[in-house]
């Protein structure tokens, strides 16, 4: 990439137009490439938690969705997408409101995003989509990090922001904040 192109606001335009087969997510309008293949604790990671999602909502005949990645999340407020500037793909997004669906992804804030820590890239999940998602609203946050067996979940407190993160450790129960009654018990996740 020549500088010109360094100094580019990037947009769903320019997200559609990139070379088949690359992972990208776009924040802020730049570019960040996606680091290779998840290792097997990630995916077990990620298929364990969106099963107990899932799990629960189908339980309960709840209305909400969850997907795994890759799957496009556009954060921004303009149902048009051409000229949006956030894109990424969470390893877990659960979206309760429908109208937020449609087949290009989910358009606007889910309401619990996962991320699962790689060690190619933690300063996306820990910087740049901490404050993404937290200037998008995205109400429950969680940081799972498997090199170190710890969680952070952030939440929006009354003035939708984020507040200090609770701690975890992959021994704990943790109640998960958009249910009432749905609490992960990491230590029976098996990973």
């Amino acid at each position: 990439m020549d500088n010109t192109a360094k100094n580019k606001t990037y947009t769903y335009t320019d997200y559609m137009n990139y070379p088949e087969g690359s992972r990208i997510e776009l924040i802020e309008g730049t570019i960040y490439d996606m680091s290779p293949a998840p290792s097997r604790i990630n995916q077990e990671l990620i298929m364990a938690l969106s099963a107990a999602f899932y799990n629960y909502i189908k339980s309960n005949n709840g209305n909400c969705k969850v997907y795994p990645s890759p799957f496009d999340v556009f954060l921004t407020d303009d149902e048009n997408l051409d000229n949006c500037r956030n894109i990424v793909q969470p390893d877990i997004s659960v979206i309760c409101d429908k109208n937020k669906l449609n087949d290009k992804g989910c358009i606007g804030a889910p309401d619990l995003i996962v991320e699962i820590v790689s060690p190619f890239n933690p300063s996306n999940d820990y910087i740049r989509k901490l404050s993404l998602y937290s200037s998008y609203k995205v109400r429950e946050y969680w940081i799972v990090n498997p090199m170190e067996k710890s969680i952070l979940i952030y939440k929006l407190d009354d003035t939708m922001h984020y507040g200090a993160p609770k701690a975890y450790s992959f021994t704990d129960k943790i109640k998960v904040g958009i249910y009432d009654d749905l609490e992960i018990d990491f230590n029976n996740l098996n990973v």
